[in-house]
C-alpha cells in the first residue's frame, strides 16, 4: 500500500516569510493539491530569543495571501499536533533517550570559544570545519571535572559510517563522506533541540511522505538521514529545489531590492502573479506557457520539469507578468483594490464609483497597484509644470500657442463639459488652425498633465473639470509667451 501523501512547510517565526520560503511553500502547496495529499504547517519555533508571536502572524497572514491554505497547523489542529515545536519538547526529550541508550549520543562540553579556534585552525589548514571528536570518549572523571567547573553538555550524535546517501527527487543520488559531516549536536546545553533533529524527529512522528525545500539544505540532509538510521525510521523523499539568485547571479539578498512577501504586496503585486512568478522560477509548463492560473498550476506541477540549475529572480519579468493579472481584473475589482493606494496617496477619493473613474481611466497603465499613486498625481495636482525636457519642448512648439488661443476661445461656448465636448473642440481647432496630430494634441497634453504620455486624454479633461481645464490652458499660454 502506497504511503499517503503529506508535505509540510515549516517557518521559523523569526522575522517576515522570505521570497524564496514563499516560493517552498509554493512548490509544497501545488505538489500536495496536484497529488490530493495533505498540507501541514509546522511552526519551528525553537530558537527562543528571536523566535516571535509576531512574525508566526506575520508569516500566516502572508500564506493565507498568497492563497496557500494547509490542512493542518497550529490553529487547524490535527492528528500529529501540537504544530509548533516549542509545545513538542517533551517528544524531543524522549527520542534524545532513546538515542543515548543506544550510545548514538555523548556529552559534549566544548565551549563555543574553544570550538571557533578549532574550526579556524583547521581552515588556517586548509581543512573542511568539522568536529574532531574530542569529547568522544571522555572518561567518567573528564566528564566530572568539566561538570565542576560549571559547563553544561551539548549532545552530539556518533557518526560511525563512512558515509551518508540519499536519492534526491531533482538531483539523483547524492552522497557526503563522514568525514565532512563529523559528529553534530542534536541537543543544546539548554536542552532545546537542534534544527537537524526536531525537524527528524517531527516529520517522521507527522508521516511526512516528501521533504521539499531549498538546495541550501542538502548539507543538513546527510545528517537527518543518520539520524533516521540511527532511529530505525524510513526517511521521507528528499527533493531539493534550486536557489533563486539575483541578476548578478548572486544568491538573492536586500541588495536585490524586496526580499520578503511582505514588501510585495505592500508595493502593489497580486497574490496570483505572484504565485505563478515563483513557481515559474525552476519550473515550467509543458505547454510553454508563463500565465498560468492556480489551478493550471496544480494540475500540470510535477518534479520531473524542475530543472537543477538556480533561478534568476527577474523582477521586470515579475512586473510584466503582474501587469498582465491587472489587465485581467474587471474595472470594479480593480477598484476595490486601488482604493487603499489612493487614501494612502492624500487623494480625496472615499467612494467605490470615484475609484471606479480612476480604476477604469489607468487599468492599462499599472503594472503594480502602488503606482496608482503616482499616475493619478495628474487628477488632483492643483498647478502644472512641465516635468521634463521633452514635455517643455512641447510647450515650446510654434503651434503650441495658436492651439491654446483656438482651445481657449472654443471653450467659452462649451456646455456641457465631459469627454465627448473635449474631442468636438479639439476637431474645432483643427479646422481652424489647420493644426493636426501630435502638434496638436501634444501640447494640450502637457498643458493639463505636464506630461508627454498618459491615460485617454479627453477623459481626463473631463475628470479635471471645466475650470481647472481652463485655468492650465490659460497657464500654458503665458509660458508660451514667456
Amino acid at each position: 500500500m502506497d504511503t499517503p501523501l503529506r508535505t509540510r512547510f515549516a517557518p521559523s517565526p523569526t522575522g517576515h516569510l522570505h521570497i524564496g520560503n514563499a516560493r517552498t511553500a509554493i512548490m509544497n502547496w501545488l505538489f500536495t493539491r496536484h497529488g490530493r495529499g495533505r498540507f501541514v504547517l509546522r511552526i519551528e519555533d525553537t530558537d527562543r530569543d528571536r523566535s516571535t508571536e509576531a512574525s508566526e502572524t506575520a508569516i500566516l497572514e502572508d500564506l493565507r495571501w498568497l492563497g496557500l491554505d494547509w490542512d493542518e497547523g497550529p490553529q487547524e489542529g490535527g492528528d500529529y499536533g501540537p504544530y509548533r515545536q516549542s509545545e513538542r519538547t517533551a517528544l524531543y526529550a524522549e527520542e534524545v533517550n532513546r538515542l543515548r541508550d543506544t550510545d548514538h549520543l555523548y556529552p559534549c562540553y566544548c565551549t563555543a570559544e574553544e570550538l571557533e579556534a578549532r574550526r579556524k585552525a583547521m581552515l588556517d589548514r586548509g581543512e573542511s570545519a568539522h568536529y574532531d571528536g574530542r569529547c568522544r570518549r571522555l572518561t567518567q572523571e573528564e566528564k566530572r571535572r568539566f561538570e565542576n567547573e560549571g559547563r553544561r553538555p551539548a549532545f552530539r550524535f556518533r557518526v560511525t559510517q563512512e558515509e551518508a546517501v540519499f536519492e534526491d527527487v531533482i538531483k539523483g543520488q547524492i552522497a557526503f563522506q563522514s568525514e565532512n559531516i563529523g559528529d553534530f549536536i542534536v541537543v543544546r546545553p539548554d536542552g532545546m533541540p537542534m534544527y537537524n533533529f526536531a525537524c527528524v524527529v517531527d516529520d517522521h512522528h507527522m508521516h511526512i511522505s516528501h521533504v521539499i525545500r531549498g538546495d541550501d539544505h542538502v548539507s543538513n540532509t546527510p545528517r537527518q538521514v543518520l539520524l533516521y538510521q540511527a532511529f530505525g525510521w524510513e526517511h521521507p523523499a528528499f527533493a531539493h529545489i534550486p536557489m533563486i539568485l539575483g541578476k548578478d547571479h548572486q544568491r538573492l539578498s536586500k541588495r536585490h531590492g524586496a526580499t520578503s512577501v511582505a514588501q510585495y504586496r505592500e508595493s502593489g503585486y497580486l497574490p496570483e502573479a505572484l504565485v505563478n512568478f515563483l513557481s515559474l522560477l525552476s519550473w515550467s509548463s509543458e505547454s510553454g506557457d508563463e500565465i498560468l492560473s492556480i489551478d493550471r498550476l496544480v494540475r500540470e506541477f510535477n518534479f520531473g520539469r524542475v530543472s537543477k540549475s538556480a533561478a534568476v529572480f527577474d523582477v521586470e519579468k515579475l512586473d510584466w507578468m503582474n501587469g498582465v493579472y491587472i489587465r485581467g481584473l474587471d474595472v470594479d475589482r480593480l477598484a476595490e483594490m486601488i482604493l487603499p493606494e489612493m487614501k494612502k496617496a492624500g487623494y480625496p477619493v472615499s467612494s467605490q464609483e470615484e475609484a471606479r473613474t480612476m480604476a477604469s481611466l489607468f487599468h492599462d497603465k499599472l503594472e503594480k497597484l502602488s503606482q496608482i499613486r503616482e499616475k493619478a498625481k495628474i487628477l488632483f495636482q492643483e498647478d502644472v509644470d512641465p516635468e521634463d525636457d521633452e514635455a517643455k519642448e512641447m510647450l515650446n512648439l510654434p503651434e503650441a500657442e495658436p492651439v491654446f488661443a483656438a482651445f481657449l476661445k472654443a471653450m467659452a461656448s462649451t456646455d456641457p463639459w465631459n469627454a465627448e465636448t473635449f474631442k468636438n473642440i479639439l476637431k474645432t481647432v483643427q479646422s481652424e488652425t489647420g493644426i493636426k496630430g501630435k502638434h496638436l494634441w501634444m501640447p494640450i497634453r502637457v498643458a493639463l498633465t505636464g506630461q508627454v504620455h498618459g491615460p485617454d486624454l479627453p477623459r481626463v479633461a473631463e475628470i479635471l473639470g471645466y475650470d481647472t481645464c481652463r485655468k492650465f490652458l490659460k497657464k500654458a499660454l503665458q509660458y508660451k509667451k514667456g
